[in-house]
């Protein structure tokens, strides 16, 4: 699997460095630790990791939880490592969507098991998931939602069924994280998901209310695609 950009959220430094060690001997990047929510909130914005460590009692009156809540809001996958395994902890738990809840104490064997499994699921129900930026925040777009992307300089916008996002990357960038069975290029400032095209003619394309340029080099292209739909 990937190098995973990891980051720590954990008040005691000594259990922390344990944590970051076993990590980086398993492959791992750590990128960053907190001690508590407020910190670990701007330091994930700035180091903008795959995948947060979550103990659950931390410095100052909010708690892991209230972190996790946050996280879910941006859709930013987290694992809770705690040795609270009371109930009332696990019903505040239930509020939140982990990837899994890592008890401690643990080995580093344990460690790396529990977060590649945690990993696996998560891509595998991500995969078609496009994740970009635009005006500063993280978006997760799922692929079948995206109608057409539309370079703009060195930018490009990203048109989906209720929104445009403009991102900062060139189409060219961009188009290359997406499914290539179904986004195709047919023009050089356009690609487009041939599940959405609606009507095809000589010089253009329509998908929804939008008309999209067709070059005569990848008409052919669109068309023996379309027909293999």
């Amino acid at each position: 699997m990937k190098s995973l950009k990891i980051f720590i959220v954990e008040d005691e430094p000594l259990i922390a460095s344990t944590i970051e060690l076993a990590l980086r001997k398993k492959g791992y990047q750590v990128v960053g630790d907190a001690e508590d929510v407020m910190s670990a909130q701007n330091s994930i914005l700035l180091t903008e990791p795959d995948l947060v460590l979550i103990d659950i009692q931390l410095e100052g009156d909010l708690t892991g939880i209230d972190l996790a809540i946050e996280l879910d809001k941006i859709e930013l996958p987290y694992l809770f490592i705690s040795s609270q395994t009371d109930s009332s902890t696990i019903n505040r738990v239930k509020q939140t969507n982990p990837l899994g809840y890592i008890v401690k104490p643990f080995t580093e064997n344990g460690l790396q098991t529990n977060i590649e499994l945690a990993w696996h699921n998560y891509q595998t129900e991500h995969s078609d998931i496009l994740e970009i930026k635009s005006e500063g925040r993280l978006h997760k777009i799922n692929q079948n939602q995206i109608l057409f992307l539309k370079a703009f300089d060195n930018y490009c916008y990203v048109h989906t069924t209720t929104k445009q996002y403009l991102v900062p990357h060139t189409l060219k960038h961009t188009s290359k994280k997406l499914n290539q069975d179904i986004f195709k290029k047919c023009h050089r400032s356009y690609v487009v998901n041939i599940n959405h095209i609606d009507a095809l003619d000589r010089n253009s394309l329509i998908i929804k209310t939008t008309s999209i340029p067709i070059s005569a080099s990848q008409k052919s292209l669109i068309l023996s695609k379309l027909k293999g739909r």
